[in-house]
């Protein structure tokens, strides 16, 4: 019989966490220490308030799929644009549940449902219907390699978030910032590949999707999106040249932006020393801290207790 000493002793470490008094059948705790409360305990309005990022996160998932409607069809930049307004939603609906001060279980859940559909499905189907057909099973399978890589960047991100650890850096490439690369290659080229071009499809399926899966810093530009006052200038500066270059020349602005954002990861990581001469340590990434993990111990025989079988 296998012993329940190792559950009893995860069970104590997660005590020691900051809860809420236990109930009949359940106790809410938080291994990174941020406090929570049951949902029961608030008011109506402070229920709605804490749901509205959803509503901001319902609408980058239909974008995502219209997406995929769109690509299904040939109409390859239109395909493109809805990624694109999904990104937008993304990046607001993480905005909007900070500024209501609420971070809620379903939102980070239904946050990554989306994604997956957004950022990872569309660009997918969108790099098969471009291009990637044209290599057969070959290109399939790189399709394929894209959607495994966001489903397991975005996994991870569900069950390393720390509501109270560093906000500054993702750890690998977030699956927004991959997606940018593609819409941005799609808005920008024909899809029309021959000779050694017909490496390009493949590495954008490649690469973007490989750093996804990594470990690698990126750079979140959150405080972008929930400025503080002493830097509300900073973001309507961005804004601005976003909309002009966007307004003027948008397919090499997308360019920029997209493979801009990746190349900030190998830049950040030769310019480090420099930076902590000059800047000290908080110019960099810290030490990352690995949060906690939840393993299920039973009993043999005991199976059908397991959750998520059968």
């Amino acid at each position: 019989m296998t012993s329940r000493r190792p559950a009893a002793e995860a069970s104590a470490d997660l005590r020691a966490a900051r809860s809420v008094p236990e109930g009949d059948d359940f106790k809410l705790v938080s291994p990174a220490g941020v406090g929570v409360v049951h949902p029961e305990r608030l008011d109506a309005r402070s229920r709605a308030r804490a749901m509205a990022p959803s509503a901001f996160t319902l609408v980058n998932m239909l974008c995502g799929f219209t997406s995929i409607r769109a690509a299904e069809a040939g109409h390859f930049d239109l395909a493109a644009v809805f990624i694109s307004v999904a990104i937008v939603f993304d990046i607001f609906d993480g905005a909007v549940a900070r500024a209501v001060g609420a971070i809620t279980p379903f939102g980070l859940q239904f946050d990554s449902l989306a994604d997956l559909i957004s950022f990872g499905v569309a660009p997918a189907i969108l790099l098969w219907t471009w291009s990637l057909h044209d290599l057969g099973l070959s290109g399939w399978l790189l399709a394929c390699f894209w959607l495994a890589c966001a489903a397991y960047r975005l996994g991870r991100f569900n069950v390393t978030i720390d509501p109270q650890g560093e906000k500054r850096y993702f750890i690998g490439l977030p699956s927004p910032g991959a997606a940018g690369v593609v819409l941005a290659s799609v808005y920008a080229f024909d899809g029309d590949f021959d000779g050694w071009h017909r490496w390009g499809p493949v590495l954008l399926a490649v690469v973007p999707a490989a750093l996804m899966a990594s470990s690698f810093r990126f750079t979140s530009f959150r405080w972008l999106a929930s400025p503080r006052r002493d830097r509300v200038w900073v973001t309507v500066l961005v804004v601005v040249l976003l909309a002009v270059g966007l307004a003027t020349v948008p397919a090499a602005t997308l360019l920029v932006v997209a493979y801009g954002y990746v190349a900030l990861c190998p830049l950040g990581w030769i310019t480090r020393p420099l930076r902590v001469r000059w800047f000290g340590p908080d110019a960099v990434a810290p030490r990352r801290d690995h949060l906690p993990s939840v393993f299920f111990l039973v009993e043999k025989g005991d199976r059908e207790a397991v959750p998520g079988d059968g």
